[in-house]
């Protein structure tokens, strides 16, 4: 049977990660600092993920393919290191792919003498997440993930508010929505700029007051949303016409979510002027997992 397969040439990849947020079966992670195809049997050959490649790492390949095997994969990931065979596991664990799943934990319980890390931990990881180790959580990429944490003692600062008491917005501009922003609106001009993935201000509480206020909010999703070009275009116009002072990028702790920052850096590259860009990830719980200058 002749199908089409992603091909990546680790050589050339240099592990930017704009590759990532379109591949929308998820087989596509970075790992160990390059773009690792973890799932063959998931990549659909479409090629959503080539024209987001700078340095042309990933092809797409015609070739003669046998039937899926996962013994085979197996072999090919075990090669790549033990974070891509976590990532492997993981993945067909999302995609309710518990046969192949199963018997890539016997092919490494046959094998674990040979192998060059300890299998306790590969499980350790794969369940890390899991509270159930015989159900494993089904559903699509990494950043989809189902997770109930409805559980957790509420801490944060929005929680010491009443249901009734009204808190003030901190937004001061419409549109939000990159694909529907005016780089050239004056609102933008020299100010400090928030960069935020749709889903952060619905898991930090005090997102308004702490993040938001005085700063120019846009907001996208590098995994969802269409036209990622226009949006690094849109930035870069920010950074050289707006002349915003600095850009803070908010995200989820999500693999798919870094997309966001390299639109941002990428757009900066392009841009003739110099802004600081400050990263700030959030954990799927609401904690601030990093903050830095990048």
């Amino acid at each position: 049977m002749i199908r089409e397969v992603v091909k990546i040439d680790e050589s050339k990849c240099d592990g930017c990660g704009l590759c990532v947020p379109n591949c929308h079966e998820g087989a596509l992670q970075i790992i160990d600092g390059k773009a690792r195809l973890i799932s063959d049997l998931l990549c659909d050959g479409l090629g959503a993920c080539i024209g987001h490649c700078p340095q042309g790492a990933i092809t797409i390949e015609k070739r003669e393919a046998e039937p899926y095997n996962e013994i085979r994969a197996m072999d090919l990931m075990i090669e790549k290191g033990v974070n891509t065979v976590v990532a492997h596991l993981k993945h067909l664990i999302e995609h309710n792919e518990t046969e192949y799943f199963k018997e890539g934990l016997d092919y490494l319980h046959a094998n674990k003498d040979k192998l060059q890390f300890d299998i306790n931990e590969v499980l350790d990881k794969i369940y890390e997440n899991v509270e159930n180790e015989d159900e494993p959580i089904a559903c699509g990429c990494p950043g989809s993930m189902a997770r109930d944490f409805s559980h957790k003692t509420n801490t944060n600062i929005a929680a010491s508010v009443s249901a009734n008491e009204q808190i003030a917005s901190e937004l001061t501009q419409w549109p939000i929505q990159l694909h529907l922003i005016n780089p050239s609106a004056s609102y933008f001009k020299n100010t400090d700029l928030l960069v935020s993935a749709d889903c952060v201000a619905f898991s930090l509480g005090n997102f308004h007051p702490k993040y938001l206020k005085g700063k120019k909010l846009i907001i996208a999703c590098p995994k969802l949303d269409d036209d990622i070009q226009s949006y690094i275009e849109k930035i870069r116009q920010l950074i050289d016409i707006a002349q915003v002072n600095t850009i803070t990028v908010m995200i989820m702790q999500v693999p798919c979510c870094r997309g966001l920052l390299q639109i941002v850096q990428t757009a900066s590259e392009n841009a003739k002027r110099k802004v600081p860009v400050k990263l700030i990830v959030v954990g799927l719980e609401g904690e601030i997992l990093q903050e830095i200058w990048v």
